[in-house]
């Protein structure tokens, strides 16, 4: 399964505040507007008890912040993707480093997200792990290094590095599987140095969440990615 026009700008909605209940919506429909607006696509993954309340209320792709490597059952206080494919998601995100997997239960959770047609974007930390990642076949692999989650400093121009080596070492190993970059990913420069060194996309969480104007700030990302489309 791989509907998804390239270059794409994932947003992980966390656990934020400002990224909960009908501020999670309000999210959600800032950056259907500017996928429209622009023609990038824009995917959003907002908190699990938001799932539906978005997908029903937005056409862009939804994905899930994790599944577990389970089927429908006794398994009290899990997530199974049975769950978030009925809730509206196309796919889901595994292996974030706020919610890391042991490498068996995520070659389970991407099996059993194929099983049911959703797409798997597996984080890793580096190139060793993104190529671990990749081995398992999944929709798309993001290498963001934990150290720079969240600080203001991108991955793309702090370790340019880190981006175009794990972009060569998959597309020469599996060139079927798309390569991400996140960790710091705070401008529209950020997106362009990025997508310069080869990434398919970008992954970014507070920069677009917390923004004063997240809707100028998408914008101008989204800006950027045109110039790849």
């Amino acid at each position: 399964m791989n509907i998804l026009q390239f270059p794409v700008i994932v947003l992980n909605f966390k656990c934020y505040r400002e990224a909960t209940g009908r501020r999670a919506l309000k999210l959600a429909e800032i950056a259907e507007k500017v996928s429209k607006n622009t023609g990038v696509t824009v995917i959003v993954c907002p908190q699990f008890t938001d799932l539906r309340l978005v997908a029903q209320s937005v056409e862009i792709p939804i994905f899930s912040q994790h599944i577990d490597p389970i089927s429908p059952g006794s398994h009290t206080g899990h997530i199974s993707a049975e769950s978030v494919k009925d809730a509206g998601a196309i796919g889901t995100l595994l292996n974030h480093s706020e919610r890391r997997m042991l490498l068996a239960s995520l070659d389970e959770a991407v099996e059993r997200a194929k099983q049911l047609n959703l797409l798997t974007l597996i984080c890793a930390n580096n190139e060793r792990v993104s190529m671990l990642a990749a081995s398992l076949n999944p929709w798309a692999v993001a290498i963001e290094p934990p150290e720079l989650i969240g600080s203001g400093r991108a991955v793309s121009k702090v370790k340019p590095e880190i981006v175009s080596n794990t972009v060569k070492l998959i597309k020469n190993y599996k060139p079927s599987v798309k390569v991400l970059c996140g960790a710091g990913i705070s401008s529209s420069n950020d997106v362009s140095a990025a997508l310069k060194l080869g990434a398919d996309g970008v992954l970014l969480a507070s920069a677009f969440v917390k923004a004063a104007d997240p809707e100028k700030i998408l914008s101008d990302m989204c800006s950027a990615a045109q110039h790849y489309l």
